[in-house]
């Protein structure tokens, strides 16, 4: 009796563990220039755990320039190739600006996101996000 209400409460444990989470929404917006230019500058925000992911087209050996600016100090961006593991720039390690040169050709997204203290204070966040590409 006592081992079968141990695994009554085991297989509800286990269950209340794989309840999916409500998922944190990211916004995805594909960044296409005006023609006859090579940049933009974008103006949003982001709210907690919300982000915003930018999706733009470069071709190896382009250098793409981003510059993120912001009210709030805990608003970071990440550079990834489209289907890599790891970030190409990390902006919470490195700073809000650089310049990288594009190692191969491909669609690359810049993920926009508040550090986790910010975030779970439900903090908002304007920004202005520049990118050029030569």
């Amino acid at each position: 009796m006592i081992l079968r209400k141990l695994g009554r409460i085991t297989a509800v444990l286990v269950l209340i563990g794989t309840t999916p989470a409500f998922a944190d929404e990211i916004r995805r917006e594909t960044v296409q220039f005006a023609r006859g230019t090579s940049g933009a500058t974008l103006t949003s925000a982001v709210k907690g755990y919300n982000s915003v992911q930018y999706s733009l087209s470069v071709t190896a050996g382009q250098k793409m320039s981003v510059q993120l600016d912001s009210n709030n100090s805990s608003l970071y961006f990440n550079i990834t190739a489209a289907g890599a593991s790891a970030a190409l720039y990390n902006s919470s390690i490195d700073g809000n600006g650089t310049s990288v040169t594009i190692p191969s050709t491909g669609t690359y997204l810049i993920d926009v996101y508040l550090m986790r203290n910010a975030a779970r204070r439900d903090e908002t966040a304007k920004y202005t996000l520049t990118l050029y590409v030569e």
